[in-house]
């Protein structure tokens, strides 16, 4: 099948006199979730990120350090996978017309990647021309009340407002759909795991607003007035809506700005910045976000801590991967707060845990065995908040090297957990103390430590990140994972994650945890642990034990209590 859309793909080359087309992950609106997974249809590979090329005789897929175990087993057999940190595409494809979809792509990307190439702009996509996409029924958008968000919609929109006063712009593009559903307080149903709406929106320095969407998606948030008819575009009228504005400077993003919308505007504007201020404004949650994030927390506590009881506690039955992940997403379903996952789940035993990003389906799924180690990555969206949560779960006596190997994932986790942001302030610096104690025994991991995280958004957003290379300075009210981890291929995998916020205080400026979800002791090898660590330990399951001994039952909170 693969190898069929592949020969139709090179049979419209010559068409439009291109010796090879490249192929993104994301879709149109740039979102963490591709509406239409073009690359996967097209090579079989499910990560979230990544890109192929095909040529007329090879292909390529280009993928990070967390996909290239998984790219390997589902698409290797028609391409060549490239991890792009070793390998930039330009220093291997060279000197081709290269076919691409401007709607697909930034600039930024392009001129990174490819730029020993002639790139063609191909108007039409040309995936979609040899397959096509059911569309999908969308759902309006609603509106979140002050209450919770904290902050109206128009206080939001004077800071942005003051940011191009300052910059000297007339206009901001936001293309970002997540940053169009911060910046009005709004919501939708347009991604299978993040309420974001499809939607783009101009605003000038008069602090006018026109957005640019399917009308039918915002009959609600005209009913509520935060938007009037005259300012909807539908999305094939902005050129012409564009032509008629005043001003000269606009701002636009270059993280989602499509070549696309960047030479439209860039036709009749001068483009000033590629920054959109929302990423930084929201990465900062205000008082009232956190105590609905803290809310989601605890509901997402529970159901893991008594999933976890449920899984080491099932005897002989045996249960696939798939079994366990359908069971973690019957204990949310017991809460009514409860919508749907912030990302797939993933489940990886023994040896799958070793794939960073595995995805266990029907066909693929493996048995737990009894010595197998279990890696979970899960998260769920709730009313009001985005969880996301790793733990590795063993079920029977492991050996020493996989007993220190997690012990001191745990001790690089606990001490970001317990950084002085006073003192290591980026993301930079706390990645360096996570990665401390694996590195002494010449181990590591290849992928960030901790991501930023979204107040009921996205799972994943910036500017900050913990890793190697990021200088964000770390603000009070930001949310990010910690997630440290170590992965022995063929064997099994190891993360411990939990998600954290700054918290600034007249005396201290360190981080909470907003994960309360048990630790596995059975892989802990407490010689080498100190008495800080061990304090730590001893602390974070009391407070899970406070928090959730009156909800379970006489079994459950007594294996429990085993942990404090």
């Amino acid at each position: 099948m693969i190898i069929q859309k592949i020969k139709s793909l090179r049979n419209k080359f010559k068409h439009h006199s291109v010796d090879g087309y490249i192929i993104p992950k994301n879709d149109e609106y740039f979102s963490e979730y591709a509406k239409n997974d073009r690359l996967k249809n097209i090579t079989g590979f499910s990560g979230s990120a990544g890109f192929a090329v095909i040529l007329k005789k090879q292909n390529y897929l280009f993928v990070d350090g967390r996909y290239t175990i998984q790219a390997h087993q589902q698409s290797s057999k028609n391409f060549k996978i490239i991890e792009i940190h070793k390998k930039q595409p330009h220093s291997i494809i060279k000197n081709f017309n290269l076919g691409y979809d401007p709607k697909l792509f930034t600039s930024k990307l392009l001129n990174k990647y490819f730029i020993n190439n002639n790139l063609v702009s191909i108007d039409q996509n040309l995936v979609d021309e040899i397959y096509k996409f059911k569309e999908k029924k969308t759902k309006p958008f609603y509106s979140l009340d002050k209450k919770i968000v904290g902050e109206d919609y128009r206080s939001k929109i004077s800071k942005v407002v003051r940011f191009l006063k300052n910059n000297k712009a007339d206009y901001c593009f936001i293309s970002a759909p997540e940053n169009v559903a911060w910046l009005l307080n709004i919501r939708g149903y347009d991604n299978p795991n993040s309420p974001i709406v499809n939607a783009r929106l101009i605003l000038n320095k008069k602090k006018e607003i026109f957005l640019i969407s399917n009308k039918n998606n915002l009959k609600k948030i005209i009913l509520d007035r935060k938007i009037k008819k005259n300012q909807i575009l539908p999305i094939k009228s902005l050129p012409t809506f564009l032509n008629k504005l005043d001003g000269k400077n606009f701002i636009i993003d270059s993280k989602t700005c499509s070549i696309f919308y960047e030479k439209i505007i860039e036709s009749k504007f001068n483009i000033l910045k590629f920054d959109d201020p929302i990423y930084e404004l929201k990465s900062i949650k205000n008082s009232i976000e956190i105590q609905h994030m803290i809310k989601a927390h605890k509901q997402d506590g529970l159901a893991l801590t008594r999933f976890i009881y449920w899984i080491k506690n099932i005897n002989k039955k045996k249960i696939t991967e798939v079994d366990a992940q359908n069971k973690l997403e019957k204990f949310r379903k017991l809460n009514k707060n409860y919508l749907f996952p912030s990302f797939d789940t993933i489940a990886g035993a023994g040896s799958n845990g070793a794939i960073i990003h595995y995805r266990a389906n029907k066909k693929t799924t493996k048995k737990i065995e009894k010595k197998d180690i279990l890696l979970v990555d899960s998260g769920g969206q709730y009313h009001y908040g985005t969880t996301d949560v790793t733990r590795t779960i063993s079920f029977s006596k492991q050996k020493k090297f996989i007993k220190n190997a997690y012990t001191n994932v745990l001790k690089g986790h606990i001490a970001v957990a317990s950084i002085n942001l006073k003192k290591d302030d980026t993301g930079k610096k706390i990645d360096i103390k996570a990665r401390k104690f694996l590195k002494r025994e010449g181990q590591d991991y290849a992928h960030g430590t901790g991501h930023g995280v979204g107040f009921f958004l996205n799972v994943h957003e910036g500017p900050q990140s913990i890793s190697k290379n990021n200088s964000i300075k770390i603000k009070n009210g930001m949310i990010l994972s910690n997630e440290p981890g170590f992965y022995k291929k063929n064997r099994f995998g190891i993360r411990i994650e939990n998600l954290i916020y700054a918290k600034k205080t007249r005396r201290s400026f360190n981080f909470e945890n907003l994960t309360l979800a048990p630790l596995e002791k059975d892989l802990i090898n407490y010689k080498l642990l100190n008495k800080i660590e061990k304090n730590y330990l001893f602390k974070y399951h009391l407070n899970i034990y406070s928090e959730f001994s009156g909800l379970l039952n006489k079994k459950e909170r007594k294996w429990l209590a085993t942990l404090i």
